[in-house]
């Protein structure tokens, strides 16, 4: 008998997430469910703090992540919200993640 593990779309986010950038915290949600289509496991919010970020400007902080998840954003991920800090940015937000608006797409 063989033990086959599934690994879903979120545990891919998070590994990949997870070894490219080292975070200090990090909160994934699976927001699918906001979505007003039939969709599952394409939309995410990810709130992440790591000190990769850096002296770089937002913009440079998402193609960093773009970059980890190039194969994902290109295949059934339809919508990732990002929230991204340096740790001292984190604390001075007040360590708040934030939830997405609800899809109006997908009719």
């Amino acid at each position: 008998m063989t033990n086959i593990q599934v690994i879903t779309i979120e545990q891919t986010i998070r590994n990949k997430v997870e070894q490219a950038l080292i975070p200090q915290e990090m909160t994934l949600l699976n927001e699918s469910q906001l979505h007003s289509g039939p969709a599952l496991n394409s939309h995410f919010n990810l709130t992440l703090v790591s000190t990769a970020f850096a002296g770089k400007r937002p913009v440079a902080r998402h193609q960093m992540i773009y970059k980890v998840l190039a194969d994902e954003l290109a295949g059934e991920v339809h919508a990732l919200a990002l929230h991204l800090f340096t740790p001292e940015e984190w604390l001075q937000a007040g360590n708040v993640s934030e939830v997405s608006p609800n899809c109006q797409g997908g009719h």
